[in-house]
């Protein structure tokens, strides 16, 4: 009996000291041998600023080349958020090909950043604050989401389920992104600085930031401390950082998947967002095709982490 007690108690222990269910870990590189199509929306903007994508990635690629400085705050961001710096890395160099392009200088952004501080810049559509409107009764359902994650989250989904292209009391809501509508002062699907990131996400990520870094919390009612954070390298690696940790975290405990080594796969969830969203969405198509005796789909990059994962090797050489 006493041998079978310690057999037993020695399982137990061989148990507890096993990790729980692995997550797959999707390798580096990329699952597509070709890149996939680039939106038109992104040629068309590089077109009109004269310039290709071949050139952008060369500016980018420059400014972290001949920044020392710039490469040590990536290293340090990315030490705080348990990440590979090359996931920081993919997520700037994405933006700034595809998107907008990249200064010259690091200094450039911290000019712009002070410039913020004295503009009167508001969140709010048609004239109603953005702090007015959370308040409606269809957003009750959030009060009780105490991080910032959570509660702008469960927010976005009441504006996509009760506002986006409908009509409430008379009232007529556009049919777009709660980011678009409510977080662009200037124009609708503008981002900013050298993570490009919305101010949206930037409330949400303020917990996570106040956490781990220490800055203090953002709060949607000083738009322009929002922006200031933004466009200030120094704060908004952080955040560029809790937003890439973010995608890494949900992907393994809801897909199941461990996409840490592979940073064309998070350079793609920062340029489509709502990894969470995403990861479901995966998982309960994978829960298909498993019922169907098929076999499971591995996260795949999308064109901007395609990039990514292509230039990796020399990205990687100047770190």
């Amino acid at each position: 009996m006493k041998k079978l007690i310690f057999l037993f108690v020695g399982l137990m222990l061989i148990a507890a000291a096993l990790p729980a269910t692995a997550a797959t870990l999707v390798p580096p590189g990329n699952r597509n041998a070709e890149q996939p199509p680039i939106p038109g929306a992104s040629s068309r903007r590089t077109q009109a600023t004269n310039t290709t994508f071949q050139a952008k990635y060369r500016k980018v690629y420059a400014l972290l080349q001949n920044d020392g400085g710039l490469r040590s705050k990536i290293r340090e961001a990315a030490s705080r958020y348990g990440i590979d710096p090359m996931h920081i890395v993919g997520a700037i160099v994405g933006e700034h090909t595809y998107n907008v392009d990249a200064y010259d200088r690091l200094q450039t952004y911290y000019v712009k950043a002070i410039s913020y501080l004295s503009r009167k810049l508001t969140f709010s559509y048609e004239g109603e604050d953005i702090t007015d409107f959370v308040r409606r009764p269809q957003f009750s359902r959030c009060a009780g989401q105490s991080g910032s994650y959570d509660l702008w989250a469960c927010r976005e989904q009441v504006w996509n389920r009760s506002f986006r292209g409908k009509t409430v009391g008379g009232e007529g809501f556009p049919d777009n992104r709660f980011g678009a509508v409510f977080f662009q002062p200037y124009y609708a699907g503008q981002t900013f600085g050298l993570g490009q990131l919305n101010p949206l996400t930037a409330l949400q990520m303020s917990d996570l930031v106040n956490r781990v870094s220490g800055l203090p919390k953002l709060d949607a009612s000083d738009p322009n401390e929002v922006y200031k954070t933004i466009m200030d390298p120094d704060l908004t690696l952080n955040y560029v950082a809790a937003t890439l940790k973010t995608s890494i975290d949900a992907y393994r405990q809801i897909a199941g998947y461990d996409i840490s080594k592979n940073p064309g796969i998070t350079a793609t969830l920062y340029n489509v967002g709502n990894p969470e969203q995403r990861a479901y969405a995966l998982k309960a198509e994978n829960d298909r095709r498993i019922a169907a005796g098929e076999p499971a789909k591995m996260p795949e990059e999308n064109y901007y982490g395609w990039l990514v994962n292509d230039k990796l090797p020399e990205l990687q050489a100047l770190f």
